[in-house]
């Protein structure tokens, strides 16, 4: 997963992309009050109204920000305007292209983080989540993890415990976000291999083949500066990720 140069509103987007490919874009937000009046026009009106209700003022900053971008990235694409591209969400909130099925994306944010995975012809999902110290893992291990997860986990030197926490977690977020079910799926039941992580041991019977999952760790370049974990999942093998920085 070798970065390649920034993409900008001039890069021809269509020349990444291939069906063997899942392209990862990603960046830091922009809440700048120039960025967020142009990103601001780009969303539909369900959105402004959705972004409206956040009153944390950062909150509200980023969530236009980021699906700003999402809308400029699949317009370019599409090659039509950010705000005609019609996104619409299944009964789960999923976000998809209606006019374009096969053209599967999703997207995530943490903290001053956000990514865009883009691919063909797949079930995809992403998550980015920024790394804290928390007093309550052990108990977020009980309820969110299967028993070989949490055995492999407090078996861990208790300076490694965090990290291999979030790695877990946005392991399990990348897949019950690409299956459309989200959390509610019940994280303890989609089992990631511990001595196998891009694999899963079990996932739930709505979800098809164990097989045909995959999961992967991106490695952003905040992955140290920021404190940030990433991790991918499709249904289908995960060979080729090809990462972006989006201006």
């Amino acid at each position: 997963m070798t970065p390649t140069p920034i993409l900008t509103d001039t890069t021809d987007i269509t020349a990444t992309l291939s069906s063997e490919t899942i392209t990862v874009w990603y960046g830091l937000i922009k809440t700048q009050d120039n960025d967020y009046r142009r990103y601001w026009k780009m969303l539909n009106a369900n959105e402004q109204h959705y972004a409206q209700q956040l009153k944390n003022e950062q909150v509200h900053k980023r969530y236009v920000a980021v699906h700003g971008q999402l809308r400029k990235l699949l317009a370019q694409i599409l090659q039509q305007a950010p705000a005609k591209t019609i996104i619409s969400k299944t009964t789960h909130g999923k976000p998809y292209l209606a006019d374009y099925p096969q053209l599967a994306f999703n997207i995530s944010h943490s903290g001053s983080v956000f990514v865009i995975a883009i691919a063909w012809n797949c079930q995809l999902g992403i998550d980015v989540e920024n790394y804290k110290m928390r007093p309550n893992l052990a108990g977020l291990v009980k309820k969110c993890f299967a028993p070989e997860e949490t055995i492999y986990w407090h078996q861990l030197p208790d300076e490694q415990k965090t990290a291999e926490f979030y790695r877990f977690w946005t392991r399990k977020e990348a897949f019950v976000k690409a299956t459309g079910f989200g959390i509610a799926l019940g994280l303890q039941h989609c089992v990631i291999n511990p001595e196998q992580p891009n694999a899963f041991l079990r996932i739930p019977n709505q979800c098809g083949n164990v097989t045909s999952w995959c999961v992967k760790d991106i490695n952003l370049p905040y992955t140290e500066t920021l404190n940030v974990y990433c991790a991918l999942s499709a249904n289908k093998i995960i060979t080729i990720v090809q990462l972006n920085e989006l201006a």
